[in-house]
């Protein structure tokens, strides 16, 4: 009689924003039972706090120029884990599902087959605006609002994204990734037909005790960073909508 492999479940977890407090109640409960965490450059120290200290944990981060891991290390990773492991943890910053590679993970894993479970986060492109005072959406200012990618190098190849189709579409912009590639961006939505005057707001380490906001305009935010030196990481919002961190944002 043939012996039943063992197979356990991976689970993509999302680590939420940065405030160890904003990740879901499901994702706390699965760190603690974790027996193998693979986990991203951005989630803070708090929340790698909260994973069972008997679980084997591996740094998957990945940042500007500098990989823990290469994509197909990480997937391989989680596979052979899950051979061996009841419940492994691939822990992202956000949300697996926002520009988090969850997808492609997901995919690969039930291609091995791999028991695979999402288990969302609260995204930083909408949790750090909110902490900033700047409501995404607003009856007076913004009925739509778009998420994009900021990772591209946008004056070296012809972009995926397409930035005049953004310009024209949606009231509030989020871009994720953006700022050192910002003035190419901000070229091509003005070519597209963004007033130079439009409000942007650059929120960098956003819900975490050291979250900053550049405030400016398209035609002079790329001067002031760099006067100030601001760098990623970083969420850009720009519209209107901009305007209300004056008056809903912290004053403390």
């Amino acid at each position: 009689m043939n012996q039943l492999k063992f197979v356990g479940k991976v689970y993509l977890v999302g680590a939420g924003p940065g405030d160890p407090e904003l990740i879901t109640l499901k994702g706390k409960v699965l760190l603690k039972q974790a027996d193998v965490v693979i986990y991203d450059a951005l989630v803070s120290a708090s929340i790698l706090a909260m994973i069972n200290p008997n679980a084997e944990k591996f740094n998957a981060g990945k940042r500007r120029d500098r990989h823990s891991l290469q994509q197909t290390q990480i997937t391989q990773l989680l596979i052979e884990k899950a051979k061996t492991h009841a419940v492994v943890v691939r822990l992202k910053g956000g949300d697996p599902f926002i520009f988090g590679r969850g997808g492609e993970e997901m995919e690969d894993l039930k291609q091995a087959g791999i028991p695979v479970k999402v288990i969302p986060g609260v995204t930083s492109g909408i949790a750090a605006p909110a902490y900033a005072g700047i409501p995404l959406t607003h009856r007076n200012y913004s009925s739509s609002v778009t998420f994009v990618t900021g990772h591209e190098a946008t004056g070296k190849y012809r972009p995926k994204v397409n930035w005049e189709a953004i310009a024209h579409g949606s009231e509030t912009i989020v871009i994720y990734m953006g700022v050192h590639n910002l003035q190419n961006i901000i070229k091509e939505l003005i070519v597209a037909g963004s007033a130079p005057e439009t409000p942007i707001a650059l929120i960098q380490w956003g819900t975490c005790p050291g979250q900053k906001e550049l405030i400016g305009t398209l035609n002079n935010i790329v001067e002031q960073i760099e006067v100030t030196g601001f760098e990623a990481p970083a969420i850009a919002v720009i519209g209107n909508v901009v305007n209300l961190h004056q008056i809903l944002g912290n004053k403390e």
